[in-house]
C-alpha cells in the first residue's frame, strides 16, 4: 500500500515542479496570445489530437463558459469538411506535445492558406507546429510523471494550466462578474447558488392596506398560501408584515383591528438583485426562527416576494 501512496506523491509532485517551471517561463508571447484572442471578432478554434484533444476540448468549455466565445474542432474530422468552421475571422488554438501531430497538418495549412491566426502549443521550439505558428507558447521541458516519457501525463497537465491562464486572463480583462457567469451556467447547483432573488421572487404578493381590516388580511393570507402579508402605506411603500406570530400576539379582538395595528413594523426585505443565496441565509440567521418569506424591494415599494421553498426547489440546499 505504501508504494501505491509513494507513486501518487511522486506523480503529483513531478506535475507541481513542471507546473512551476511553466509559470517561471511565461513571457510576452502569453500576452501576444491574448491580444490575438481579442482581436479577433469570431471564435477561438481549440484543436488537438489525442489526449491533447481531450484538453483542447476542456479548454474551449472553460472560454465558453467564461465569456470568450470558443469551439472544439477535431483536427481529423477537420480534414473530412469540418475546416469549414474555422473562419477568418476566428483564432486557433492548437495544442501538441510533439508538435509534429500528423493529424493537424491540413488545420495549420487552412490557417496559413486564409491568413487565420495560429497560437500553437508544445514543448519543442522548432517543431512544424510552433515554426508555422504566429504565437508560439512553448512548454517547459518537464520529464512525464510516468517516469517513462510515454504517458502523457506531465504535459497535458501543464497545456490545461495554460490554457486556464489564458481563461482567467480574458475573464478578467472583460470584468466577467458572476452573474455574467450564471447566463452560461443556469442549471445545477453552480446555476442555483448563482440565481438572484428576481430569478425566483414571485409577483403576485399578498399585499393589503394599513386601514384594511384584519378580516381582508385574513382572508388575503388564506388566498396566497404564503402564511403572511405585506402592508403598504398610501404611497404604496411596504411598511409591515402581518405574520402567524403576529395573528397569535392580536388573538384577543384581532377582528376589531386593521392591519396597521397588528402588523410587525420595518420587516426584513431584499433587493431583486441580491443572490437568492443571500435571501436564503438571511432567512436562516442564527436567532430568526419561523422566517419563511421575503418581500424583494426597490425603492421601499414591494416587487416580489421569495418562499424558502423556492430557494430548495432550485436546489440550493
Amino acid at each position: 500500500m505504501n508504494s501505491f501512496l509513494d507513486t501518487a506523491t511522486r506523480v503529483i509532485r513531478t506535475e507541481a515542479r513542471a507546473l512551476d517551471l511553466l509559470a517561471d517561463g511565461l513571457g510576452p508571447e502569453f500576452q501576444e496570445a491574448i491580444d490575438l484572442i481579442l482581436g479577433a471578432s469570431g471564435r477561438v478554434i481549440v484543436s488537438g489530437m489525442g489526449k491533447s484533444g481531450h484538453i483542447a476540448r476542456k479548454i474551449a468549455a472553460t472560454l465558453a463558459s467564461t465569456g470568450t466565445p470558443a469551439q472544439f474542432v477535431h483536427p481529423a474530422e477537420a480534414s473530412h469538411g469540418d475546416l469549414g468552421m474555422v473562419t477568418q475571422s476566428d483564432v486557433t488554438l492548437v495544442l501538441s506535445n510533439s508538435g509534429e501531430t500528423p493529424e493537424l497538418a491540413d488545420l495549420i495549412a487552412h490557417t496559413r492558406r486564409f491568413r487565420i491566426p495560429l497560437i500553437g502549443v508544445a514543448s519543442k521550439p522548432g517543431s512544424t507546429l510552433l515554426r508555422q505558428s504566429d504565437v508560439a507558447l512553448v512548454l517547459p521541458d518537464a520529464p512525464e510523471a510516468c517516469g517513462r516519457g510515454i504517458v502523457p501525463t506531465t504535459s497535458t497537465t501543464m497545456t490545461l494550466a495554460l490554457g486556464d491562464a489564458l481563461a482567467v486572463a480574458l475573464m478578467e480583462h472583460r470584468e466577467f462578474t458572476a452573474e455574467h457567469f450564471r447566463t452560461f451556467h443556469p442549471g445545477g447547483k453552480l446555476g442555483a447558488l448563482l440565481a438572484t432573488v428576481g430569478d425566483l421572487m414571485h409577483e403576485d404578493m399578498p399585499l393589503v392596506q394599513e386601514n384594511d381590516p384584519m378580516s381582508e388580511a385574513l382572508l388575503v393570507i388564506s388566498q396566497k398560501g404564503y402564511g403572511v402579508t405585506g402592508v403598504l402605506d398610501g404611497e404604496g411603500k411596504l411598511t409591515g408584515i402581518i405574520t402567524d406570530g403576529d395573528l397569535r400576539r392580536h388573538m384577543d379582538g384581532l377582528l376589531d383591528n386593521n392591519a396597521a395595528q397588528v402588523m410587525t413594523r420595518d420587516p426584513r426585505v431584499i433587493e431583486p438583485a441580491a443572490l437568492a443565496a443571500s435571501a436564503l441565509a438571511e432567512m436562516q440567521a442564527p436567532g430568526r426562527k419561523n422566517i419563511t418569506c421575503l418581500f424583494a424591494v426597490t425603492d421601499g415599494k414591494p416587487v416580489g416576494i421569495l418562499h424558502i421553498h423556492d430557494c430548495l426547489r432550485a436546489g440550493m440546499v
